[in-house]
């Protein structure tokens, strides 16, 4: 296979003056910016990097972001690109952690860059006024530099994405070459991406969904449109101008543009297909964007960051819930919960926890410098996930949450997302979390927190879970009115912060905390 750096010269060869990359009023042919790529890695080696050097950066979604992304691959450097909104600890930890040769970083994410002893003590890039002892990104992009020749081969790393972290320090997940090639080229076959697409780039370039994109456009002679911080007026306003043909986005984000009110008078007519990651989506949303957009293909990917792909829904909205089946280049099993063997399958119908095979061409190789989530996570050649998911009668996967977030009640086990989709198809629930919170008889009661589009008590909520097909023992027995449901910066639901009381009552006199008979 293609190391990354052919790939993107091949691309460079193939469609030399096709628009490749737009972030406001910058906007670069492949070849021009191949020669800002080829300049960012002359500067890479007059500061001394070397293949399999560590590279971090701090940065939302701009073009500087894209041009390092491919002058990493091409010096064989390792991009390790973090959280803009990370605070000083990450930042921190993630520089230690990487053992960071060069990090690079924007006015955004200055205060916590500065206020990391790590960071400072290394060499700095700054995307806005250099300080002492940096150096500014503008002067490095504009020297003329020869055509940048790829240094390393295929097996080489590519870039280390650190895990959310949620419940413990972030893991790094160091992945090589042809594993994102791997990875690109299936998403171009599983969205039926075709040659000229454009594509909004929303998803940041620490996440495998933005990563995934960046190069799936470059493949097909694409376009990315940056949009270095979500705001709903500026991605309708970008999808109207640059005429969007694809959206690659996390449920929350979705959610967010077609409930806003300027959507109903914005044209996105352009848009033909639509893909979502990172988190499972609702039935209300998805009978809500079915009908917003038509679009001729609408995917659920699901996948992570070990291992990218796991499996593809190419028709979400027909089969409500469902990841559908293994992705091109996996092999996906359920196990019982705490299984110890791979062997160990669940029952069709059976919740367990769903592993993904090693072997398959996306697959990471283990965690970087951590043998203790090696041993717990990595074995007899699988990746055991930690999500909880089942097959159904026809052989389609449902992935209900985490391992940790199943909610036993009463001895009963109860998945906190089929009961926020039974909710989600209440015309008042804009949205909806589901969690288990300590109770003496039932162990676990299961609550719902929910954000309202208008008003409605939580008598109606119940009486709309007791209509449905939702089983009486998966009914909450609490329903919380809140103004904010919790979510990571790629909209990843933190349930942990709702366990932990960390929320907002949106009106104490429509709330209602007490249990539902």
């Amino acid at each position: 296979m293609l190391d990354l750096g052919t790939s993107f010269i091949a691309s460079v060869e193939r469609d030399p003056n096709v628009l490749a990359i737009v972030d406001g009023e910058t906007r670069l042919t492949y070849v021009a910016w191949y020669r800002r790529v080829s300049a960012i890695v002359a500067a890479l080696d007059e500061l001394g990097l070397k293949p399999g050097d560590h590279l971090v950066t701090v940065l939302q979604n701009r073009w500087q972001a894209a041009t390092l992304h491919w002058a990493c691959q091409l010096a064989g450097v390792i991009i390790t690109p973090l959280n803009w909104r990370a605070k000083a600890d990450d930042v921190e930890f993630c520089v230690t952690d990487s053992g960071a040769s060069l990090l690079v970083y924007e006015p955004a994410s200055a205060d916590a860059v500065h206020s990391a002893p790590a960071a400072m003590s290394i060499r700095r890039i700054s995307l806005g006024a250099a300080s002492d002892g940096e150096i500014a990104f503008d002067e490095l992009v504009e020297r003329s530099a020869p055509d940048a020749q790829p240094r390393v081969s295929a097996d080489a790393w590519s870039l280390m994405l650190y895990t959310s972290g949620t419940t413990s320090r972030p893991k790094g997940v160091p992945r090589r070459q042809r594993a994102e090639r791997a990875a690109a080229i299936a998403h171009l076959a599983q969205n039926l991406y075709g040659r000229g697409e454009r594509t909004l780039g929303v998803m940041p370039l620490y996440h495998t969904m933005g990563v995934r994109s960046l190069l799936a456009m470059s493949l097909v002679g694409g376009t990315f449109v940056c949009l270095p911080r979500f705001d709903i007026e500026g991605a309708l306003a970008l999808i109207e101008r640059e005429a969007i043909t694809n959206l690659y986005l996390a449920p929350t984000l979705y959610h967010d543009v077609v409930h806003h009110p300027s959507f109903k008078s914005a044209d996105v007519s352009s848009v033909r297909k639509l893909g979502f990651a990172g988190a499972p989506m609702t039935d209300g949303l998805l009978r809500r964007l079915e009908e917003a957009f038509r679009p001729e293909l609408f995917v659920n990917h699901y996948g992570s960051s070990e291992i990218y792909t796991c499996t593809i829904n190419q028709d979400a909205a027909t089969k409500p819930g469902s990841a559908g089946r293994a992705a091109l280049n996996q092999r996906i099993r359920v196990v019982r919960i705490d299984a110890l063997s791979a062997d160990d399958l669940a029952a069709p119908g059976e919740e367990g926890e769903i592993i993904a095979s090693l072997t398959g061409d996306e697959a990471f190789e283990g965690y970087w410098l951590r043998p203790d989530a090696d041993a717990k996570a990595l074995r007899d050649g699988w990746y055991f996930t930690s999500d909880t998911g089942y097959f159904d009668a026809d052989g389609d996967l449902f992935v209900t949450g985490r391992v940790d977030d199943l909610i036993i009640t009463g001895g009963e086990n109860v998945s906190p997302v089929e009961v926020e989709s039974c909710l989600s198809l209440h015309p008042a629930v804009s949205e909806v979390a589901v969690v288990g919170l300590p109770d003496e008889r039932l162990g676990k009661v299961v609550t719902a927190f929910v954000r309202l589009s208008h008003p409605v008590d939580a008598e109606e909520l119940d009486r709309h879970c007791r209509e449905s097909t939702l089983a009486n023992f998966k009914r909450p027995r609490r329903i919380v009115f809140v103004e904010q449901i919790p979510r990571s910066p790629v909209g990843k639901l933190l349930r942990r912060k709702l366990v932990d009381g960390e929320y907002r009552l949106a009106d104490p006199k429509a709330q209602n905390q007490e249990p539902i008979a």
